[in-house]
């Protein structure tokens, strides 16, 4: 039987989230609501009516002060009702987190817990003026994403008529979940196979499709399966694990292509036969060795680009590891469920690197389009700003309800990311150098290990996620690949999995991120040598899927351990004891096979070698030519103040406390530098930092640099500046540039020309530069890459367009601070200190806020001096150590004026300045001098009584005093004796503050 428990607010109690739906309507879509009110809804199966009734006596589903609960409708002095629940086969943990519920309450056996379901959905009760076309309105442009959810909808009158809505259940049906399909790939035609793979999301090119079926026809593997009784053509399940496995977001292709690259500007022509192991691993593996001929204490790199993260040695006693993700293709279409299953499935990548890694913090970095984009927007896409929040809102729930802090991060805004947004989730963890006896960064999977599957069951819900993000989005793309996470679930998994570790339970862990299990045991054999799986073991959410939905779903909240025989007892018993279902599946073997029957029927056989090594390398053509750029003079601004004032607002520039302020930065107790620092924690922070260990006054810098401003005009100096920025940050709260490790994640835009992409060549030219950037100035800073990601398709194709992302990279960077009470923040302490500038200003605006904000265009982009910038570092930190800074802040978007005014509003202080001591070459005037982005630039203060012995560890450097902290609380500029602008630091907060202050 099916029946609805409907819980709402008494009469009297205030409905504040009614009253955030109403407001968010009003704000989004210009619809004017008198009142929102909300009711949840719970349609559950499997109970008598009696359990029913118990479950509402005992208060299972609602709390009795606050609610009034019926099992008819609550509604009442409305104009509209609509109800929106949750599409079948997408996950419900509301449902899930009451239908537990409801089994503790009514006492219910695990056997007797089989036949409950609980099925959830929201009633907004609205007050309103507005036809069926604004109801529509509302429900699909703001409360109800279709891909995912479905809505029903009533009007007052149709109400009174006929109260309330059909029960339904949001169930999966689905063929006898045993049938393995065979794929006839040996009598299609090269035609027949593309549209198969278009058709499945499969995202093999027809090279790839011959080899399979070369693959198939070859007599060996023939004889091989006909003794199994399989057919000479692949099964379904052989099929999609080939194109999961093979897929870009898997074997990252194009990093491994084989790529011939014409720079026209030199006339050279040089061949690489892989970026990711030329320049990404070749240059970590230079500084390895250097560091370990020539640094004190050696290389501290431990584990670097074979795990799921890289990790670093931080302590005597503990490790570090750090792994950023992009979810950027789910997010386009379910920005709370993809950012939401980002930040939970970065979180698995630490805890599934080496033995396991306890989780320390989180970092996000968000790249949209304007949140205030007008114009009708194309096929599919959702509007920047219902984007911006779903995104926000699935990060925070799956940062904050897992415990977990967030401690750094930056919003990037360009109209191009209305085609795909960005979004990087990043995780740092720790591992104690040896648990159980052995090194923490080191696992294997051993022949005779049991296969065994923890958390969460498998669902629907993430078929066809790899393949799906290593293609373009557009106006079909799968609405399977799309996945909501469940912290509570993957809470409950770690805690357990923590304890299990500590105990010594497993030889090996990864995640079922990517590909589900087909891809977590398939790479974990590559270390045994092959393995048996049944698939009729896995625990799933629902009846229906067939074996290669099982085998290749990426339902979220699992992780896959090898158990060894003598110890799977043990485990089992601690995760029963935890509530964390585990589940036997299989062994691994050396039998070389990837072998997943289903009961007796066999589902896959292949060899591993062909499925992790037969995928062909790509052959690529690159050429570079400069894009013509005019170079235009700076227009004469009318107002400098008020120009201050619009470039403090500008949305690359402005404040983002109102996304910070959701995130839980104190959680754990470790922050030392938090996100906001200054007198009313409302300036930003060049950094974060840490104390992985409460006993010790050791810190751990987490920082980044972003500039896809700068792609534009040439992404060699767009990822140098990126690197620059990021260890720029790290060393502005006192990091160390000697003890640093990166992680660079890529994100592009189509780079393989084609009729689609006719560009691509150069596209392909501006990724062979930023690997060479890459190379260039990790090698020069001696920063070595420890971990990184791709994601190469981001562009958007419908209704007759294709929108495409600026090429974007994000440059990740954990250092060491050996104290973290002599960490540095950037606001002004103390008047009297006095301002230094260090680094040389020059007359680059390419790509610069100023030049956007007055409208004119510059070719010259920021280049990055190397020897000067480490040099300038290295003594930052030494200054730091010695106590001779109280502020310091870097020099980004906006450049000095900028920066200059944060330090203001941050201290609440007043500064005097001149521009005319400011360290410059070339041609600049007061607005050049003020908002030029020359790279490498700090600002700092320094007590008066430390003037000399600050000049003196820059001695011979580019630097220079510019001024003072006044207790004016006014920023004034000269340039010489022209007066520039006299501005209050509250106006300069309020302008920095309004712009996203909704």
């Amino acid at each position: 039987m099916l029946c609805r428990v409907i819980v709402g607010l008494k009469e009297g109690v205030r409905d504040v989230v009614g009253e955030k739906f109403a407001r968010k309507i009003k704000s989004e879509l210009d619809v004017q609501v008198r009142d929102v009110r909300i009711a949840s809804v719970f349609t559950l199966e499997g109970l008598t009516q009696e359990q029913v009734d118990l479950a509402i006596e005992r208060a299972a589903l609602h709390d009795p002060v606050l609610h009034e609960v019926a099992l008819a409708p609550l509604a009442r002095d409305f104009d509209w009702i609509l109800e929106v629940g949750f599409r079948p086969g997408v996950t419900d943990n509301e449902g899930r987190t009451a239908r537990e519920t409801l089994g503790v309450t009514l006492g219910l056996s695990k056997q007797d817990m089989e036949s409950v379901k609980v099925y959830t959905s929201k009633q907004y009760i609205i007050t309103a003026d507005m036809d069926e076309a604004g109801i529509q309105h509302v429900a699909k442009d703001l409360l109800a994403n279709e891909l995912i959810q479905r809505y029903e909808y009533k009007s007052a009158a149709t109400w009174a008529e006929a109260p309330g809505f059909e029960a339904k259940a949001a169930r999966v049906t689905g063929q006898a979940s045993d049938e393995v399909a065979i794929i006839p790939l040996s009598t299609m035609s090269d035609d027949e196979m593309m549209a198969f793979s278009r058709a499945n999301t499969l995202a093999l090119s027809l090279k790839e499709l011959h080899i399979i079926r070369d693959y198939y026809a070859d007599p060996a593997v023939q004889k091989e399966r006909a003794a199994m009784g399989l057919d000479v053509n692949p099964t379904d399940a052989e099929i999609e694990v080939l194109a999961q496995t093979w897929s870009e977001h898997c074997k990252h292709k194009i990093f491994s292509a084989r790529i011939t690259y014409e720079n026209k500007e030199n006339g050279t022509i040089s061949e690489f036969s892989s970026l990711y192991k030329t320049f990404i691993q070749g240059s970590t593996k230079q500084i390895r060795q250097r560091n370990a001929e020539t640094r004190d204490g050696g290389d501290y790199c431990l584990s670097v680009f074979k795990d799921n993260a890289g990790v670093i040695a931080f302590s005597e006693t503990l490790n570090v590891c750090v792994k950023m993700e992009t979810h950027n293709s789910p997010s386009a279409l379910d920005p709370y469920g993809g950012a939401l299953t980002g930040i939970v499935g970065v979180n698995r990548d630490p805890m599934g690197t080496g033995i396991g890694a306890n989780l320390l913090c989180n970092t996000d970095v968000f790249c949209f389009a304007s949140p205030f984009h007008e114009g009708e927007l194309p096929p599919r896409l959702l509007h920047p700003r219902r984007v911006f929040e779903g995104v926000r809102e699935g990060v925070e729930h799956g940062g904050n309800k897992s415990g977990i802090p967030t401690v750094n991060g930056s919003i990037v805004f360009d109209e191009r990311y209305l085609g795909k947004p960005l979004v990087y989730c990043g995780t740092i963890g720790t591992m104690p150098v040896e648990v159980a006896g052995r090194p923490s960064h080191e696992k294997c999977a051993l022949p005779g290990d049991y296969i065994v599957m923890s958390g969460g069951r498998i669902g629907a819900d993430g078929i066809h996620g790899a393949t799906f993000s290593s293609e373009e989005l557009h106006e079909g793309s799968p609405a399977t690949a799309v996945q909501i996470g469940d912290p509570i679930t993957q809470r409950k998994m770690y805690d357990f999995l923590m304890r299990a570790r500590d105990r010594g339970l497993y030889n090996a862990i990864t995640d079922n991120g990517a590909g589900g299990l087909s891809s977590s045991v398939g790479e974990m054999a590559e270390d045994s040598g092959g393995f048996l799986m049944d698939l009729a073991k896995a625990p799933l959410k629902y009846d229906g899927l067939k074996p290669w939905e099982i085998l290749i779903s990426e339902a979220q909240e699992r992780m896959t351990m090898a158990v060894p025989p003598e110890k799977l007892d043990a485990f089992m018993a601690l995760s029963d004891e935890m509530d964390v279902e585990s589940t036997v599946l299989g062994n691994f073997n050396e039998s070389g096979k990837y072998h997943v029957t289903y009961g007796e029927k066999v589902v896959t056989c292949l060899d591993m070698e062909f499925l992790h090594n037969g995928v062909p390398q790509m052959e690529l053509a690159a050429v570079w030519e400069r894009p013509v750029i005019t170079d235009e003079s700076i227009p004469a601004p009318l107002d400098q103040n008020g120009l201050l004032k619009d470039m403090l607002g500008r949305l690359n520039i402005c404040s983002k406390e109102y996304v910070v302020r959701q995130y839980d930065h104190e959680v754990q107790g470790r922050s030392a530098v938090k996100p906001m620092v200054g007198i009313k924690a409302d300036g930003p922070s060049d950094a974060g930092v840490v104390r992985p260990e409460l006993g010790s006054e050791r810190g751990l810098v987490v920082s980044h640099g972003i500039c896809p401003e700068y792609s534009d005009i040439d992404t060699y100096w767009m990822m140098a500046n990126a690197i620059d920025e990021a260890i720029r940050n790290a060393v502005a709260v006192g990091g160390d540039v000697d003890y640093m490790a990166g992680c660079d994640n890529f994100c592009w835009c189509d780079p393989v020309q084609s009729e689609s992409t006719p560009d691509g060549q150069y596209k392909l030219a501006q990724l062979v530069r930023a690997n060479q950037a890459l190379a260039h100035y990790c090698l020069g800073f001696g920063v070595p890459c420890v971990s990184g990601k791709d994601s190469m398709k981001n562009d958007y194709k419908g209704g007759g367009q294709k929108i495409s992302i600026p090429p974007t990279v994000l440059f990740s960077v954990i250092g060491v601070i050996p104290d973290v009470n002599k960490c540095l923040t950037s606001d002004f302490k103390k008047t009297g200190d006095l301002v230094y500038v260090l680094g040389m200003t020059k007359p680059e605006f390419g790509g610069s806020e100023i030049s956007q904000q007055l409208d004119f265009s510059d070719s010259r982009v920021p280049q990055v001096d190397l020897v000067s910038a480490k040099t300038r570092y290295q003594s930052m930190f030494t200054a730091s150590q010695a106590g001779l800074i109280s502020a310091c802040h870097d020099c980004s978007d906006g450049g000095f004026g900028v920066a200059l005014a944060e330090m203001c509003i941050g201290g609440r202080l007043g500064a005097d300045v001149d521009l005319a001591m400011l360290p410059v070459t070339g041609e600049l005037d007061a607005t050049g001098r003020l908002y030029a982005e020359s790279a490498s630039r700090l600002v700092v203060s320094v007590p008066a009584d430390k003037r000399q012995a600050f000049e003196s560890v820059f001695s011979g450097q580019i630097m220079a005093c510019v001024g003072s902290v006044t207790e004016s609380k006014r920023l004034v500029v000269r340039n010489g004796d022209t007066d520039i602008l006299d501005i209050t630091v509250s106006d300069l907060a309020s302008s920095f503050k309004a712009t996203l202050d909704w």
